[in-house]
């Protein structure tokens, strides 16, 4: 028992310092590299790298042309319209109010699942998570400055915006479609990171990025940035959080959702020097806690359904 809970603390914390600072090493990488291709790189070898070792590792299994139909449509909407909306809007937000933003997924996944046929409709708990959250980014995206001292730019903000009900959109399909996946996990997250990575390579090309990139002029920031969040920030982490939805609590689980802003606003602050005012720091807190209503209640309602 205590191995296994070290072994869950362990992943968690993963999921905690790593995921909390990815987004300050985009913001690192895309100093010097166009963002849609830094991320098509990032996800394409991250997922080439996670496909090679399965197959040395002999837990490859056959994978069916629907399978992949379902990898590619689910790695469009994770990593093509959820990772690039957050590249592309970090050449203009900064970090730790991406964080913040980032943070709603589930607010967005409970308005979906109110919605959407077959779905209960939230309890009023659930309501007033989503009306506090929402007005939360309003004041966030309305109100607060950005580094240069005005006010966070909406076009940006807007684009991480749609980059978070994307990826909410994604976890629902995929919840849905169990039955086009295969039954590893891990395979299935390869396929899906290759999809994704494959599709933000041709927006990147179909964008003039290629002709926009000089290899001379990447940083050794950027590039530094680029190899931790293929290693770290999307094998390590994804790993860890594919190995944690099985082994603990949607509860627990869900607790990333709001320590990965914290940990991101603090490493701007500190390492990028990102502003950090008290109306920023009280709309996040808002929508922190409207994340921690929800979650909360979505887990309660799990374990009342048992």
């Amino acid at each position: 028992m205590r191995s296994a809970s070290f072994r869950v603390a362990l992943a968690l914390t993963v999921l905690y310092l790593v995921w909390g600072s990815t987004y300050l090493a985009i913001r690192f990488a895309i100093e010097t590299t166009p963002p849609f291709l830094m991320a098509g790189v990032r996800f394409a070898v991250a997922g080439g790298i996670m496909w090679g070792f399965l197959k040395l590792g002999g837990a490859m299994e056959s994978t069916t042309a629907s399978q992949w139909g379902t990898a590619f449509l689910l790695g469009g909407l994770f990593f093509l319209g959820g990772n690039g909306g957050v590249v592309w809007g970090e050449q203009r937000v900064p970090s730790g109010i991406t964080a913040l933003i980032v943070a709603t997924v589930p607010l967005w996944l409970t308005l979906l699942e109110a919605v959407l046929p077959g779905s209960m409709r939230p309890r009023p708990i659930q309501t007033l998570g989503l009306l506090i959250g929402f007005a939360g980014v309003v004041v966030l995206v309305f109100a607060s400055p950005s580094d240069s001292g005005e006010k966070i730019d909406v076009v940006g903000a807007l684009a991480i915006v749609g980059a978070t009900l994307s990826w909410a959109v994604a976890t629902v399909i995929g919840r849905r479609s169990r039955n086009r996946q295969p039954a590893s996990y891990s395979v299935f997250t390869a396929m899906q990171m290759l999809g994704g990575g494959t599709l933000l390579l041709l927006v990147s090309t179909l964008g003039g990025e290629w002709g926009r990139f000089e290899l001379e002029a990447v940083s050794a920031k950027s590039a530094w940035s680029i190899a931790f969040l293929v290693v770290f920030g999307s094998i390590l982490a994804f790993s860890a959080y594919t190995w944690l939805v099985h082994h603990t609590s949607p509860a627990r689980l869900g607790t990333y959702a709001y320590v990965n802003p914290v940990v991101a606003v603090a490493l701007g602050a500190l390492l990028a020097d990102e502003t950090v005012t008290g109306l920023t720091l009280v709309a996040g807190a808002v929508i922190l806690a409207a994340v921690f209503l929800i979650v909360s209640s979505r887990a309660a309602d799990a374990l009342s359904s048992k």
